[in-house]
């Protein structure tokens, strides 16, 4: 299920590059650094694992697919670093919905 990435996560893990912090309003007011150090909680998928197993050792597939825009919990996952380009790993839970549109 794992795109081009050079990560394939595993169960249910998914790799999201986070979306650009804002630097400026929508009005076009210039924001300083720190209003803009706080993670985005929006980002798209790049790779998923497999899925989950449930009790009973059968796979439950993952909801979300590469390419999935998606709004994932303010705090959660891990990030890291790869030639410089910053993302994040976590857990299908921690995805709180699909970005429509």
């Amino acid at each position: 299920m794992s795109g081009d990435f050079r990560i394939r996560p595993l169960g249910d893990r998914v790799v999201i590059k986070p979306a650009e912090r804002e630097e400026k309003t929508k009005g076009g007011i210039y924001l300083p650094d720190t209003a803009t150090k706080e993670r985005p909680q929006e980002g798209e998928v790049l790779a998923v694992g497999e899925g989950r197993r449930d009790d009973s050792g059968k796979l439950v597939p993952m909801n979300v697919q590469v390419g999935d825009r998606v709004l994932f919990a303010k705090y959660s996952g891990t990030e890291f670093k790869i030639d410089d380009v910053e993302y994040l790993i976590l857990a299908e839970k921690d995805i709180l919905g699909i970005i429509q549109g």
